[in-house]
């Protein structure tokens, strides 16, 4: 044991300097400091994907309702897991389906959705995620931002 020592402290072994360990850890905090915010951006560019494609599905159905039908529709959500959509004529329900987790959906700013030849939905990812965009999709197709 003592030939280890001295062979160690003859050949000054003595491992990392202060600067190089300092040097390490700047490092290592400039990637970090990269790394953070790209992966708290791919959140929330994945909850606005989801809300896309809800808020799609929805305003599908509602355009092929219209093909034959004539009713005005109501749009309808029951929070819960999953969360539910429902489109119905009168009381008669003519589709339903799940939102994605924490989603809301809801029709645009007239009393249900008026008639065929306008509508407008939209779905908001932001209590999932803050700061998500809401989407609306209307006779004209997908729109960033909020039925007006």
């Amino acid at each position: 044991m003592i030939a280890r020592i001295r062979k160690s402290m003859q050949e000054k072994d003595q491992g990392f300097t202060l600067i190089e360990l300092l040097v390490v850890m700047i490092i290592i905090g400039i990637l970090a400091a990269i790394a953070i915010p790209v992966f708290l951006n791919q959140r929330k560019k994945a909850a606005e994907t989801a809300a896309k494609a809800d808020v799609s599905t929805i305003g599908k159905e509602i355009a092929a309702y219209y093909v034959d039908g004539t009713n005005a529709l109501t749009l309808g959500t029951t929070v819960g897991t999953p969360n539910v959509w429902t489109l119905k004529d009168g009381a008669t329900v003519v589709t339903s389906g799940n939102l994605t987790s924490k989603n809301t959906a809801a029709a645009g700013a007239t009393a249900g959705i008026a008639s065929g030849t306008s509508f407008c939905v939209q779905v908001d990812p932001s209590p999932s995620v803050a700061g998500a965009a809401i989407w609306s999709y209307t006779q004209n197709g997908l729109q960033k931002g909020a039925c007006a």
